[in-house]
């Protein structure tokens, strides 16, 4: 049997951080694996890429299903699982979504709300509630800086 060192402190650290992210994200990636489970029902696959779920079509979809993906959103982002139209929208959008997840890591269950939030803050002042939403500004600002070291 092959002995793995002992964990450094610094790598315990990290660790212990990951997981807390992960905790504080959990009701709403709980959220993400039940819209999984459903479109994994209707077809979809599933995979795990950097502790990210994500889903996504490849087939066309069934009858009446197929309004899945005529959605004006080609991905979505619920904690730590994203749901795709197909696999090019997941590659495509991959580190815009990771920028989701990051805020999900950060603002933990208040996120979905605070989502929401910012889109009535922008629609109210006469923005595009989409477009102009805190959250997708800083995801699309984040796909435009280089990447950054993680621990």
């Amino acid at each position: 049997m092959i002995e793995r060192p002992a964990p450094t402190p610094r790598r315990q650290a990290a660790d212990a951080r990951r997981l807390a992210r992960y905790v504080w994200a959990s009701p709403c990636t709980a959220v993400g694996l039940v819209a999984a489970s459903a479109l994994w029902a209707l077809g979809a696959q599933c995979r795990v890429r950097s502790g990210v779920v994500e889903v996504n079509f490849t087939a066309p979809l069934p009858g009446h299903a197929s309004v899945l993906l005529k959605s004006t959103f080609a991905a979505l982002t619920l904690g730590h699982v994203v749901l795709a139209r197909s696999q090019a929208d997941q590659d495509t959008l991959r580190q815009h979504e990771r920028a989701h997840v990051a805020q999900y890591e950060r603002w933990g269950p208040v996120f979905l709300l605070a989502y929401a939030l910012s889109s009535l803050i922008q629609f109210l002042a006469g923005r595009r509630p989409y477009l102009d939403n805190h959250f997708e500004v800083q995801a699309r600002n984040a796909c435009r800086a280089p990447p950054q070291r993680s621990n």
